[in-house]
């Protein structure tokens, strides 16, 4: 299940390297703006079908696919942030909340 998330991962990466009128992936790696924009459009969109209980799995994949691009356009590492999740493993959520 798993794999394919790291798959997804990889080929964001590789697409830095296409050409943005090749690619609707470097496009957005390449427009910070663009690509913020995409995941609030998404993020609604989700919110939406979970409230007509219509295409959510849909739209929760282009949600994750827009927040895996966005992660990578901003530098920040999807194994970083699943080491911040390990570490917050072993605290209850309102405990790490308290500790802001």
């Amino acid at each position: 299940m798993f794999k394919g998330l790291e798959e997804l991962v990889k080929i964001i990466r590789e697409r830095k390297n296409s050409s943005p009128d090749r690619s609707y992936t470097n496009k957005l790696l390449n427009d910070k703006k663009l690509s913020a924009e995409k995941v609030r459009e998404e993020i609604k969109e989700l919110l939406e079908a979970v409230e007509k209980n219509t295409n959510k799995i849909h739209e929760s994949a282009d949600v994750l696919y827009h927040l895996l691009v966005y992660f990578e356009a901003n530098g920040i590492k999807i194994e970083d942030i699943m080491e911040e999740l390990n570490k917050r493993k072993t605290r209850s959520g309102l405990e790490e909340k308290k500790n802001r």
